[in-house]
């Protein structure tokens, strides 16, 4: 594994309050560079559009809601292109003795409606999440907080976690105690005070039908006035994004691999971000036939996965591997079951479960007469074309179900399916990842599997496990058991670019922005 990321994701967190020291100067001045002209406004393309009230609990569970809300509320730690730097915590220190962490917090940071910010409010937001889970954060692994006095706090765990500071101080958005105290229900509180943060920035409008964001800059920012005054989002299709860039309507936007060349001859600078971010086929294990491991294991060999990257991306991605982490992540096991393309393989496996095929050469799958029903999107369409082509080969039928992304979520998470193809970021972040995606009872993006008591062991103690090669150890097996079991199907990851005028120096942030998001927006490149 790279030592650079293998330290920054397992080291031994005691040592990085010296880190941090060593870091403060940098928050400034990585993210822009040198040049501090002023910029008003930027304009970032959306294809989605509305993400949500910007508020901790408003803002809706994928990353562009995280990044619209981590605008306005800072976290006690931050990330850069680079690891962890500092934010309301200008350093910070692992007691082994007390499992808990030390937070000496920064001096003379103000909420954007001029209130000071303390150890109080600190502690009060670890209470809160409490009572109130946040999304993004496990709250059960935090025991409680105890206020040493206003500029440091402890953070006591309930045991060991090892990505504590990547999970959790640099994820979690610190409230203001004098608001949020009478709020019995945040996810209903949309008043104009329920976005007092301390961070760069203020939301000036938000339009939910447009999906359309303005914010304007926190002058009284504790880093400085924001160089950017304004940021604008607004809802432009993937297909316009780069039209729209040509045009000067946007100064940012992801672009798809076809245009990169030609917008980079015309001056735009554009990067490339890493395979953090993939598709796979969400399963519901939870009925027959595809709580059996071998119908699993049966639709994975049929899908021709090249195919899904040459002819559905355009060769602009790579494919998925069973254990969920890229090839290309320095996560990523090799010693995992691999699934080639093989529909015999799969025809094999469907008649070891008693499936035969009917006169048209279809396998007869019980219960699915007119076929089995994929969910996908309008941006999914296409690769479910494919996918539908692949398993008709094979000989299991598969009918499409078009839905907006909302509602495919929904379902899945109320396990109203059969299949669908969807997708979700992080892989990029610590191997936390891969609890949240397979184990976590109450996400959409998770498979919810709970099925293998070995592979819920491993990925618990993975968590847990603080000594860097032990926990590498512990991700390796976990990978196995997962290609072993293929509670989801991965099929590929797509290569993510962002163009920009470079007004602003945009940069993919070390690991994602806050638990993972693999977006080229961290608000610090406005600062």
């Amino acid at each position: 594994m790279n030592s650079t990321i293998k330290t920054l994701c397992s080291r031994q967190p005691a040592t990085f309050i010296l880190a941090a020291l060593a870091l403060v100067l940098l928050v400034l001045g990585t993210a822009q560079g040198a040049d501090d002209e002023i910029v008003q406004p930027i304009t970032i393309a959306d294809s989605t559009g509305d993400w949500g009230y910007p508020s901790p609990f408003g803002h809706y569970s994928r990353g562009p809601g995280y990044i619209r809300m981590s605008l306005i509320f800072d976290t006690l730690i931050w990330k850069d292109e680079k690891g962890f730097v500092p934010a309301l915590a200008t350093s910070w220190e692992y007691l082994p003795d007390e499992t808990a962490y030390l937070f000496h917090l920064r001096e003379g940071v103000t909420w954007n409606d001029k209130e000071p910010f303390s150890a109080q409010d600190v502690a009060f937001t670890i209470g809160y999440f409490s009572d109130h889970p946040y999304q993004w954060v496990d709250s059960r692994i935090i025991k409680s907080a105890e206020v040493i006095d206003e500029q440091t706090v402890k953070i006591i765990l309930t045991r060991e976690y090892a990505p504590f500071l990547d999970q959790v101080a640099g994820t979690l958005p610190i409230l203001p105690r004098h608001v949020y105290e009478g709020v019995s229900d945040p996810a209903s509180f949309t008043d104009s005070e329920a976005l007092t943060g301390t961070g760069p920035y203020k939301l000036k409008s938000y339009d939910k039908a447009q999906g359309s964001y303005l914010y304007e800059a926190n002058e009284d920012y504790y880093q400085g006035s924001p160089r950017t005054k304004e940021i604008r989002f607004v809802k432009v299709s993937q297909e316009m994004a780069s039209a729209s860039l040509e045009k000067g309507d946007v100064d940012a936007a992801s672009v798809p691999g076809e245009m990169v060349d030609k917008l980079r001859d015309e001056g735009f600078t554009v990067i490339e971000g890493h395979h953090d971010w993939l598709a796979k086929i969400m399963v519901n294990h939870r009925k027959e036939p595809f709580s059996d491991v071998k119908f699993r294991q049966a639709l994975y060999y049929a899908i021709d996965r090249e195919d899904l990257v040459q002819t559905g991306l355009r060769g602009f991605g790579l494919e998925g591997s069973a254990g969920l982490y890229a090839s290309d992540n320095e996560w990523y096991n090799p010693g995992q079951e691999q699934y080639p393309y093989q529909p015999a393989t799969a025809g094999e496996l469907l008649e070891e479960m008693g499936y035969a095929r009917d006169e048209k050469g279809q396998y007869a799958i019980e219960g699915y007469p007119d076929g089995i029903e994929l969910l996908v999107t309008a941006d999914t369409e296409r690769q479910g074309e494919l996918i539908r082509k692949h398993l008709d080969d094979a000989g299991i039928r598969i009918n499409l179900r078009s839905v907006d992304s909302k509602t495919l979520d929904s379902l899945v998470m109320e396990w109203k399916y059969d299949l669908a193809l969807s997708g979700h970021g992080g892989l990029g972040a610590d191997p936390a990842v891969l609890n949240k995606v397979v184990l976590d009872m109450n996400s959409f993006n998770s498979a919810r599997y709970d099925q293998d008591p070995k592979l819920n062991d491993v990925l618990n103690e993975q968590l847990a496990e603080m000594d860097p090669a032990k926990r590498e150890d512990l991700v390796d097996s976990a990978q196995e058991l997962i290609a072993e079991d293929l509670p989801a199907l991965p099929l590929y990851y797509t290569n993510s670019y962002w163009a920009s005028n470079d007004l602003v120096r945009f940069y993919f942030t070390y690991g994602g922005v806050g638990s993972g998001v693999p977006i080229a927006i961290n608000k610090m490149a406005f600062v």
